[in-house]
């Protein structure tokens, strides 16, 4: 059994959809249900005995450590965050408080634990600490991309927090022995992600007749990574990364916001032309730039390669295409998320119980 950790947000529930299509190795999935954790998008699972839910906090070192006495997990994935820039700038103690004391109320648990099982048990198990390119700061054009081996800069109460998580998962293997491993992606876009970030957030606005609104000159540079790609590569580096070792699992597709969001419209222009025969690009906006935005993120993807023989199977043509139809296909999930109706759902599903 693999337990993990923030598997109701946009990753985690892609990953964990991606594990059971995959593999019949059960999974229980520990999410708090912030605003963003939605089990709606665990649909097709009800009923289906691979799968668990509890919901609680992993700072709640006596569940935690119920769950992981009773179930024995082989591996722990943590993938529980507070994860976008803005809302860590206009509060960023929630982010404090999940993304750093949570992960070492976690990482307690889980050396309680790993402290007490037998010598097969320890050989085999594994801590996998999901986490972002951002807390390696900003690159100019001329920079070189991100490697494993750069120095931390975090710019934003998130990336600092992420940053300041890390740490502690690299001090629990250097001072306890835990047998961590870690991955730093880049920004991730795909199915089931939450309408506050720039891809599901263009695609929906633009729909709705609303403006798309850029930051700034809108020339910020990220690297895009399609989930299902990523969820791909933390697989491989849970069965095979060194312990100890950090990993950047990057798209190899660095594409300024602008045209991201011009190719989101040329997409929509096909695919659900506009009523009144205009172009969703008419839409765009450009706002005020957010205080310390990154000027660019770009992930250097060669060490999973080289060690561990991971590429992504995703372009960003065929990846933004698969997204785009996707929000396009389930106008309802959509819908359920911007309603709040979504926790309907759960007590529908899940009447209030857990595991």
């Amino acid at each position: 059994m693999i337990l993990v950790t923030g598997g109701a947000g946009f990753i985690g529930a892609n990953f964990i959809l991606d594990w059971l299509r995959e593999s019949d190795e059960p999974i229980l999935n520990l999410d708090k249900l912030t605003y963003a954790g939605n089990l709606e998008n665990f649909g097709e699972l009800v009923g289906d005995p691979r799968y668990a839910f509890v919901h609680g906090d992993i700072g709640d070192q006596k569940l935690v450590e119920g769950l992981l006495l009773k179930h024995r997990p082989r591996a722990v994935i943590n993938f529980a965050a507070e994860s976008h820039v803005d809302r860590s700038i206009h509060g960023p103690g929630e982010f404090i408080e999940t993304n750093i004391v949570g992960t070492f109320k976690l990482l307690e648990s889980v050396r309680a634990h790993f402290s007490a099982m037998n010598d097969s048990e320890r050989v085999a198990f594994r801590f996998l600490h999901v986490s972002t390119d951002e807390v390696y700061g900003s690159l100019s054009a001329a920079d070189p991309a991100f490697t494993e081996s750069n120095r931390y800069q975090p710019n934003s109460p998130y990336s600092a927090s992420k940053a300041a998580s890390d740490h502690l998962v690299r001090a629990y293997h250097h001072t306890y022995g835990l047998p961590v491993l870690t991955t730093n992606c880049s920004n991730n876009y795909g199915p089931y992600q939450f309408p506050e970030k720039l891809i599901p957030l263009m695609i929906v606005n633009a729909l709705a007749g609303k403006s798309l609104p850029v930051y700034g000159d809108g020339q910020q540079i990220r690297d895009w990574l399609y989930v299902t790609d990523h969820c791909d590569a933390i697989r491989h580096v849970l069965a095979s990364g060194r312990i100890g070792e950090i990993y950047n699992i990057g798209g190899w597709n660095e594409k300024p916001n602008l045209a991201i969001v011009h190719a989101i419209c040329d997409l929509l222009d096909e695919l659900r032309p506009r009523a009144d025969g205009g172009r969703y690009s008419e839409q765009i906006t450009y706002v005020a730039d957010r205080p310390g935005h990154d000027r660019r993120y770009a992930i250097d993807a060669g060490k999973i390669g080289q060690e561990i023989g991971w590429r992504p199977r995703e372009t960003f043509a065929t990846g933004i295409r698969k997204t785009v139809q996707w929000y396009l296909d389930h106008q309802g999930w959509v819908s359920n998320v911007q309603s709040g109706a979504y926790r309907e759902w759960v007590e529908k599903n899940y009447g209030g119980r857990v595991e």
